[in-house]
């Protein structure tokens, strides 16, 4: 191989990888956006939790189920109490001649006189209190109140769902920042490279002609447009992180701390994970919640099974003026009234068959919400293994992958020792300078990949949103 100077086969090496390394940049990025709010991954994740429209969408069933609560609570007493009132005409009476106003109804000549109309008012009031029901009030209320933590669970499910993704599109900022910081480096020796080549030209360096320059210049178009690339979707990244914390057009967002690092984290047993799966995950929460809410709601359909015993109260007043109310247990004038009922009494649906029906439909409910709790249990199992073994996955490649790159700077700096006392050979210093620019760029890619599996191994715990919010997710 040809002897050319140090600087030359340097730089031109540092061509040739450069090319190599923004294809990778460009392939590796997908998400987030453009701003000045410097956030941490805590913050982030909480300020993308709290702003969430998602989580705003299923926040109102929450609140739909709180209200469903409290009108199954109101429901305990005078669940029926109402008032209705009437008001017409109503005509006034001829004939009475000197009978008593209170014997009207004995004088056979007193009629209606419809050309003399007068206002009239009626007022009635009905009042039901339920007294004993076979549990159909209790069990109403419980399955409201399941309801209402089933909700509750849903949006724990969302904001767990917002988290990661949140986490995800950080981590994807970082890698991008830290890849576009490797290519402006790579940029900068391109332009070395060019100079140095055109000085050699004009020294008249016989190891290098037209040819070189030209690659140097054909390399440096397709390297622009490596970055041209790198540079938009580093941009893609940052709006994506910017549309998920819901900010504002033109506000500029960064990563507080821009430097792609491992998060510490020592990993425990797997039986630790599944434990606070089984206490954190949303999905268990809902299952057990709808199974509440549904057995409650059998004991409601099997209630009519039997009578349910309430008190009853009502009253009616009607006024018509020209009219008098007569004393007479038997015989009363319609628009002049009053009267009072208050008492026990049953209700008794009879039609058991509907009934019979109806508690067959709420057990399968019941059956089902039970199958699917078992399934629910199942899969978060798998989940939280998959990530378990993920992850030390993860771990493994970015030791060796540090370790790789720890051993490509050794080498190139043993071959540039080498070359520059003219022990070496530039085959080899080629490959070292290759070697060490493209893992570098991979154990950025490496490093990423751990932190995701970390996040995702939170999530499939349902410990994510929990660690960003009291601040412990990062030490």
């Amino acid at each position: 191989m040809t002897n050319l100077s140090y600087v030359h086969r340097l730089l031109l090496v540092l061509i040739a990888c450069s090319l190599c390394l923004v294809t990778k940049q460009a392939d590796a990025q997908t998400a987030a956006a453009q701003e000045t709010l410097y956030v941490e991954l805590t913050s982030a994740i909480m300020k993308a939790v709290e702003s969430s429209p998602e989580v705003g969408m299923i926040s109102a069933d929450q609140d739909f189920a709180a209200a469903r609560l409290s009108l199954a609570k109101s429901s305990r007493f005078l669940p029926e109490f109402n008032a209705t009132t009437a008001h017409s005409l109503a005509p006034g009476l001829k004939g009475e001649g000197d009978t008593p106003t209170t014997a009207l109804y004995l004088n056979p000549d007193v009629t209606n006189d419809w050309d003399n109309l007068n206002p009239f008012n009626r007022i009635e009031a009905e009042a039901i209190q339920p007294l004993y029901t076979w549990g159909e009030l209790n069990n109403t209320i419980k399955a409201a109140d399941f309801g209402y933590r089933l909700e509750q669970a849903n949006v724990a499910d969302k904001e767990a769902e917002i988290a990661l993704r949140t986490g995800q599109l950080y981590m994807s900022v970082l890698l991008t920042e830290e890849l576009f910081r490797l290519t402006d480096r790579i940029g900068n020796v391109l332009e070395q490279a060019k100079e140095e080549i055109e000085r050699l030209l004009e020294d008249g360096d016989s190891d290098v002609d037209d040819a070189d320059l030209f690659q140097v210049q054909i390399s440096e178009q397709e390297f622009n447009r490596r970055v041209v690339e790198v540079e938009q979707q580093r941009e893609v990244a940052r709006m994506a992180l910017t549309r998920q914390l819901n900010l504002p057009d033109g506000t500029i967002i960064a990563p507080r701390n821009a430097t792609l690092e491992p998060i510490s984290y020592a990993l425990d047993s797997l039986d630790t994970y599944f434990a606070m799966a089984f206490d954190h995950r949303p999905e268990l929460a809902q299952a057990k919640a709808g199974l509440a809410a549904r057995s409650a709601l059998v004991d409601v359909a099997k209630s009519d099974f039997y009578p349910k015993l309430f008190a009853g109260l009502s009253a009616d007043f009607s006024y018509a003026a020209g009219r008098f109310r007569q004393p007479s247990p038997y015989v009363g004038d319609p628009f002049r009234s009053r009267s009072l009922q208050l008492g026990l009494g049953f209700r008794q649906n009879l039609n058991f068959l509907q009934t019979k029906a109806r508690v067959e439909q709420a057990r399968a409910e019941y059956n089902q919400v039970k199958y699917q709790e078992e399934a629910a249990t199942l899969l978060i199992l798998f989940e939280v293994e998959e990530a378990y073994r993920e992850l030390i996955i993860k771990e493994a490649a970015l030791e060796a992958q540090n370790e790789s790159l720890r051993i490509s700077r050794e080498w190139l700096l043993t071959e540039m020792n080498n070359f520059e006392f003219d022990l070496g050979d530039t085959e080899n210093l080629v490959r070292a300078v290759q070697a060490s620019l493209q893992l570098e760029a991979t154990y950025y890619e490496a490093v990423n990949a751990y932190n995701v599996a970390l996040l995702e191994l939170f999530d499939a715990c349902g410990v994510l949103v929990d660690l960003s919010r009291t601040g412990t997710l990062v030490e």
